[in-house]
């Protein structure tokens, strides 16, 4: 599924199931809330924290989540993500294409 079409596929649930977009503050408090269930799964699945019963282990499950609440932000805000992910790509390429493999930190 292209960025472009998984937009109108939210955009169509939301409009149908959903109901309607909830405001754009309560998206980013949820978006907030979604990466934060994101962090907790990578501290006791990668760090040093255990899990606790009953926590979230399903990381795809959360990564879902996430990305659902961002693409009602960019529905709701008219950001076109498959054109802002091939800007940022862009940027990333031209600004970045030296910078890591320079950066000695990265260095095996």
């Amino acid at each position: 599924m292209e960025l472009k079409e998984a937009q109108q596929v939210v955009d169509q649930w939301i409009n149908t199931t959903g109901v309607r977009y909830f405001n754009e503050l309560t998206n980013m408090a949820m978006l907030t809330e979604e990466v934060g269930e994101v962090a907790r799964i990578i501290s006791r699945k990668y760090g040093e924290q255990s899990f606790k019963k009953g926590d979230k282990t399903k990381l795809d499950d959360e990564l879902a989540d996430v990305f659902f609440v961002l693409v009602c932000l960019a529905n709701q805000t008219g950001v076109d993500l498959e054109e802002a992910f091939k800007r940022n790509l862009e940027k990333k390429n031209s600004r970045d294409k030296d910078r890591h493999k320079q950066n000695t930190k990265l260095q095996k």
